[in-house]
């Protein structure tokens, strides 16, 4: 773990469909789906199994800077079907930092600017340039090397309001932020990168508004926006990308990892806008990493692409799955004083406990834990809110 030691956890086993077995046998239910990333279960579809060793025994590894194997034009091909826009140009690192770190690179050699805005409540990844990025206590780890990015406020602060209603908060939230942005000074500022609906800071579901406010200010003062759908991605949130659910809004970047393979291989993507591909089609960035566009890799997203279209994954993530969860957590909101709030977008949901009822505990600490049955669980702790992320 990025920001704990490793000590106390179960020897692992084995696991299968939504359940994870240790060395003795004890059962746990991934209520995380592990790093909100076991989208689709662990139990791997014999599709994808069989796309993954059709491409070993074809070639198991061509170098992505020396040879172009056939599944890349094929998954290029698909995303670029389903993309929203014009997003049809694709990088394919192994993991969400590394898309975060090649979005952030593209963002300052397109603009020729420095500048990344990004909000204190979000959490970017684990090397040098996304810990910068990151606004959480995790930004702490990157000490003072990561340079250039400017912190920005959340439309959902911790101890004020920016207004009584949710449509004069997100009004004055943009408001501030068009401060900042003429204060910063629009000709420094590449890109603002903000996940779409940021995760582990408690699944912040923007209000209406806010997102597309965010893409006007990008074109008003010539800034690009990048949407870090790392978690979000791939059916999450019952649709492709969480940017979906807000009107009008196409990022110029977009990055994801996770749900692309459903994490049974290490995928992440990077898609831009054509005038971006077009751009860096005469002008190569020069990314590039040992493992980028792995063959094997490639055939897995491709399968369990095609694997969540093929089962209809995101019209069962909103017409099923969603009601369930928003009922339930609503539930717990009305039974218990010191649940205040319980976000819940499709399969990425939060409870948000209130502190001051909970001041036995560490202050600043890890709040709270909730059992779910005897047999115990997989979760996970961040400040005040308990994220809950479970497979399709």
């Amino acid at each position: 773990s990025p920001s704990a030691v490793l000590e106390n956890l179960p020897v692992v086993d084995r696991a299968e469909g939504v359940y994870v077995y240790d060395s003795t046998g004890k059962k746990y239910l991934d209520w995380t789906s592990e790093a909100v990333c076991v989208n689709l279960g662990h139990t791997m579809p014999e599709t994808v199994k069989a796309a993954m060793r059709d491409q070993m025994e074809k070639a198991f590894f061509i170098y992505g800077g020396m040879g172009l194997v056939e599944v890349r034009v094929r998954l290029s091909a698909l995303l670029a079907d389903l993309a929203p826009g014009d997003i049809n140009g694709f990088l394919f690192p192994s993991s969400g930092g590394e898309a975060n770190d090649c979005a952030i690179r593209l963002a300052r050699l397109y603009t020729g600017k420095t500048k990344i805005f990004n909000q204190y409540r979000s959490y970017h990844g684990g090397s040098l340039g996304p810990l910068g990025a990151t606004g959480d206590f995790r930004r702490h780890f990157a000490g003072d090397s990561a340079t250039g990015f400017i912190k920005m406020f959340n439309p959902e602060p911790h101890y004020f309001r920016w207004g009584e209603t949710d449509e004069a908060a997100c009004d004055m939230a943009l408001a501030c932020l068009e401060e900042q942005i003429v204060a910063e000074g629009p000709s420094t500022i590449a890109a603002i990168m903000i996940e779409s609906i940021p995760g582990s800071a408690g699944v912040l579901i923007p209000a209406v508004g806010y997102m597309e406010g965010i893409r006007s200010l990008c074109d008003k003062y010539g800034i690009l926006m990048i949407c870090d759908e790392v978690m979000t991605g791939f059916g999450r949130t019952g649709e492709l990308f969480a940017f979906q659910h807000f009107e009008g809004v196409i990022p110029d970047i977009v990055t994801s990892a996770k749900g692309l393979t459903g994490s049974w291989q290490p995928l992440s993507v990077v898609g831009v806008r054509q005038r971006l591909k077009d751009f860096f089609w005469a002008q190569p960035p020069g990314w590039g990493s040992t493992f980028q566009a792995h063959p094997v890799a490639m055939a897995c997203g491709y399968a369990a692409v095609k694997h969540m279209l093929d089962t209809d994954i995101l019209n069962n993530v909103k017409g099923v799955i969603q009601p369930v969860m928003i009922e339930e957590l609503d539930r717990l909101v009305q039974k218990y004083d010191f649940v205040k709030q319980a976000p819940s977008n499709s399969i990425l949901s939060a409870s948000i406990f209130s502190c001051g009822q909970l001041s036995h505990l560490p202050p600043g600490g890890f709040l709270f834990e909730l059992f779910l049955d005897s047999e115990a669980q997989s979760y996970q702790r961040l400040h005040n809110n308990k994220l809950i992320s479970k497979s399709v």
